[in-house]
């Protein structure tokens, strides 16, 4: 068994850590094109972060009342919902977490290429691999100096944004804020819709914490306040930003702009001369950030569900000596560096996104089923929420039906692929259980 080792600031800096992510550094200008104003930008950051926190005050409950590793595996599976528990994490294992390691990896060297211009093609690729295992050696070895590590980390890419806003609030011009009015055939609402939808990748993450929920101290206490919390910083945070960024430059300027934290600082004496420098530098702190908790978090999914006899066994192994889940660490880490040596997986991963947003969702609806369970006693209680639960499921459906509506295809290979590998895997190991326990 693992230990509860981490106490309230590295679950925050996971929650943030994993959030915050070089998505930040464009989606200004994609979600500026999409609102059509200034007024309507901040609005769509704003909204688009309020909805997350229904989705936190959701999970918080059902985290409190089963505060195991394992995240939204292990609350469909306390629904009543086992094979959907399980796909949910065979899902995410073979689509989403170590290939969103490989992602990062491959992001992270593009940014220091910038400074090595050797570190191209295979040695690229080489070097994406040895900082995947450089992190992975960390928390193979502790989970309170991982903890530590992504603690320090996180800080660290949050002060970039925090130099950014308060220069952006000092030279900005209050007229780059003012509505021009609507480009000609966008709505209000529709305007502000798609600045919302625009926004609703750069708040995802936050429930990475629940991975460790069974190595948090207090998780009673501790996990509601790194789920809400972390909804609210990183709200204030792109809130800001978009503020600073929209008030430093022309509206016009911003929506052209494909790297507008960059060119906004441009607008700023002290930052003209070296902007780009500064946001390569920022870029690195927040990729490494958003790797680190990836690597630390991840693997506790897959060692949740070997310890139910739903994976491969050695999953669930612990060391005896750093007690971390160090097969479960291992594998995922070499999955990650084999992706990254074929970036056409990638491609072909993309095909499950769909899948992967239907799956958060089958998580906010969970409540309802946990709700009516003799086990089920959470320290942590959603306020009104069939509410919160109602607008959780449907931010998370409408942002998959958008998916779909995007590439339909796709979306339906991925879920074939998903159910045709996931369902005999299920049963063979259910089977293997039934006959080891007779």
């Amino acid at each position: 068994m693992l230990r509860r080792q981490l106490g309230l600031w590295p679950a925050l800096a996971i929650a943030v850590g994993t959030t915050i992510g070089s998505g930040i550094f464009v989606t200004t200008s994609q979600v500026a094109s999409a609102s059509g104003t200034p007024l309507f930008t901040i609005i769509a950051w704003l909204i688009g972060g309020l909805i997350c926190i229904p989705q936190m005050m959701v999970t918080a409950e059902m985290a409190t009342a089963y505060p195991e590793d394992g995240s939204g595996y292990v609350y469909i599976k306390h629904a009543g919902f086992e094979p959907l528990a399980f796909l949910y994490g065979w899902a995410f294992f073979w689509a989403l977490d170590p290939p969103s390691i490989s992602i990062l990896a491959l992001a992270l060297v593009d940014y220091v290429a910038l400074f090595v211009p050797a570190i191209t093609g295979l040695w690229a690729k080489l070097f994406a691999a040895l900082i995947v295992l450089l992190l992975a050696s960390i928390h193979y070895r502790s989970v309170k100096m991982g903890g530590l590590f992504q603690t320090i980390i996180t800080i660290a890419k949050v002060l970039p944004f925090v130099l950014v806003i308060g220069a952006g609030f000092i030279f900005m011009k209050p007229s780059n804020l003012s509505s021009t009015g609507l480009p000609a055939g966008m709505t209000i609402l529709g305007s502000l819709l798609a600045g919302i939808s625009a926004t609703t990748w750069s708040y995802t993450g936050m429930t990475n914490v629940c991975y460790m929920s069974g190595e948090l101290k207090e998780p009673h206490k501790t996990l509601p306040r790194a789920l809400i919390g972390s909804a609210i910083i990183v709200t204030a945070i792109y809130v800001l930003v978009s503020t600073a960024v929209l008030g430093l430059m022309p509206f016009s300027e911003v929506v052209k702009s494909s790297a507008p934290i960059a060119d906004c600082l441009k607008y700023i004496p002290v930052f003209s001369n070296f902007a780009s420098l500064f946001v390569d530098l920022a870029a690195i702190l927040v990729i490494l950030g958003s790797l680190n908790s990836c690597i630390m978090a991840q693997p506790r999914l897959e060692y949740a569900m070997a310890k139910d006899n739903l994976f491969f066994k050695p999953f669930a192994h612990v060391n005896a000596k750093y007690e971390t889940p160090d097969v479960s660490l291992l594998m995922q880490v070499a999955y990650a560096i084999l992706v990254v040596f074929a970036t056409n997986l990638i491609t072909l991963l993309g095909y499950l996104t769909i899948v992967l947003l239907l799956a958060n969702g089958l998580v906010y609806m969970s409540i309802y089923f946990c709700r009516k369970k003799e086990d089920y006693h959470p320290t942590y209680k959603c306020p009104a929420w069939p509410l919160m639960m109602v607008i959780a499921l449907a931010s998370t459906l409408w942002l998959a039906w958008a998916t779909f509506k995007w590439a339909p295809l796709q979306g339906a290979i991925g879920a074939l692929i998903v159910v045709a590998t996931g369902l005999p895997a299920y049963y063979m190991w259910k089977r293997e259980s039934a006959i080891k326990s007779v």
